[in-house]
């Protein structure tokens, strides 16, 4: 039982770290937002027949469907509109480090919203972190190698993400994850649907099912979406949020690893340096404090 949890925790941030891959290639024929729309809808039902299967279907209170529908807004609509358009410009590797700053900026959030006082070794880790984004975007010169636009989705995602997190501690406690999960990816699906009607309903009638593009899709929806969610939930739930959270700093080492295997991604000495800084300071972020804080708790936009 004790290898269970982290052997559970190390396939999920494998299967999260596919995620970049796969959009990779889902990306090669469909669009964006119809990958996104896709993928949502394919949860929602592997989802839904997961809780009528165990029977844990939850009736969601009045006074916090607000709390659902800000959640969905975050976290896959805005999340996922970053994270999406933002990979059409960057690479697997380049984005998944970027997203691996979540936990930074929520140790920024839970103090500014908070006042979640931390040990100056996190404060110091989210500095440490901010040093290596800037190692890996710029070159030896200083200036910025990146499309300006693909760095301002991605962190649109990193915010929209920070924000999930800061009203996910609301719902976390009254709520079964996999019922929390659902319901915000039925919200998502909801808010994508009219974005995907107007801007690529015909192009999707006109490209058809294209079997590497859509078989992606359908891995993100199955791997990603469903089976890291509940790897992650299992890990959870006999380590603690704090512990399984560290393993989040993993998932750019892993996306550096696939994406130049699969997609020909390629890591110069200068992007590997600082991948180093940013995972360095991502685990000085999150080194443990004498309480449970917000920040821990976190689902981020991989679960979704």
């Amino acid at each position: 039982m004790k290898g269970k949890p982290y052997a559970a925790l190390v396939l999920a941030m494998i299967f999260w770290s596919f995620s970049f891959v796969w959009f990779k290639i889902a990306n090669r024929s469909y669009e964006p937002i119809t990958i996104v729309f896709i993928r949502l809808c394919m949860s929602i039902v592997f989802l839904s027949l997961f809780l009528w299967i165990t029977g844990k279907f939850t009736r969601i209170r009045k006074g916090d469907r607000r709390y659902f529908f800000l959640l969905a807004l975050f976290e896959p609509f805005l999340y996922f509109l970053g994270e999406s358009f933002g990979l059409t410009y960057v690479s697997s590797t380049v984005g998944s480090v970027i997203i691996s700053t979540i936990p930074v900026f929520a140790v920024i959030f839970a103090f500014v919203l908070f006042r979640e006082k931390l040990k100056l070794i996190n404060y110091l880790g989210v500095i440490v972190s901010f040093i290596g984004v800037l190692i890996f975007i710029t070159n030896s010169s200083g200036n910025i190698t990146l499309d300006p636009k693909g760095l301002l989705l991605m962190f649109l995602a990193v915010v929209s993400a920070t924000g999930y997190n800061m009203v996910l501690f609301r719902l976390a406690s009254d709520y079964d994850p996999v019922t929390i999960v659902n319901i915000q990816n039925i919200i998502g699906a909801v808010l994508f649907l009219p974005l995907f009607l107007i801007f690529d309903l015909k192009g999707l009638l006109a490209t058809g099912i294209v079997t590497e593009s859509f078989g992606a899709i359908v891995l993100l929806a199955i791997f990603a979406s469903c089976g890291a969610f509940v790897l992650f939930a299992y890990a959870v739930r006999h380590l603690g949020i704090s512990r399984a959270n560290i393993f989040s700093n993993l998932i750019p080492v892993f996306t550096a690893v696939l994406a130049f295997l699969i997609v020909g991604d390629r890591i110069t000495l200068r992007n590997g340096v600082g991948m180093i800084v940013v995972i360095a300071g991502l685990f000085l972020s999150q080194a443990r404090k004498k309480r449970a804080a917000i920040v821990d708790t976190d689902f981020a936009g991989r679960t979704a």
